[in-house]
């Protein structure tokens, strides 16, 4: 659940429930992600994240075959306005991932910093270490890379 002041009742919630939360001061779009690898040990990802990361979470969660379900919750007129100019007319409706996202997507993604689901780039002397993955929701090929970058060696184009 995202550490927000909006959530303080959500966390309260479950943890009536019994049920351990993670706090994430950030990284909703990783924590969603993470839900499909059995290792990252989170299960699932509550609350009010932002809508961008929403619909790129749909294409990724679509392809590793989990689910999710989500509603627009903008939290001011100009949200809302922003909503409608989208196409999303009504708020109250809750999306399935099917409704997120198209039939055949891929999607694919770098970790800068450290999260859930990759790690972030890594520093040595004279380059990089980076880990990207790549998903396809036809397929539900999920490829991970790792990669060295050299420094030293960049292409003239």
């Amino acid at each position: 659940i995202l550490d927000r002041p909006r959530h303080e009742k959500l966390i309260a919630e479950v943890r009536k429930a019994g049920a351990g939360i993670k706090l994430l001061s950030a990284g909703d779009l990783s924590a969603a992600i993470a839900t499909t690898r059995p290792e990252s040990e989170i299960d699932m990802l509550l609350g009010v994240g932002g809508a961008y990361q929403g619909v790129l979470a749909a294409s990724a969660i679509r392809s590793a075959g989990g689910e999710m379900q989500v509603r627009f919750m903008p939290r001011n007129e100009a949200e809302a306005e922003e909503c409608l100019m989208m196409g999303i007319l009504d708020l109250k409706h809750r999306y399935t991932l099917q409704e997120m996202s198209g039939d055949n997507v891929m999607f694919a993604a770098t970790g800068v910093t450290t999260g859930d689901y990759l790690h972030g780039v890594r520093f040595f002397s004279g380059g990089a270490m980076t880990n990207s993955v790549v998903m396809r929701s036809k397929t539900r090929t999920v490829r991970f890379i790792e990669s060295i970058h050299h420094f030293d060696f960049k292409p003239e184009y």
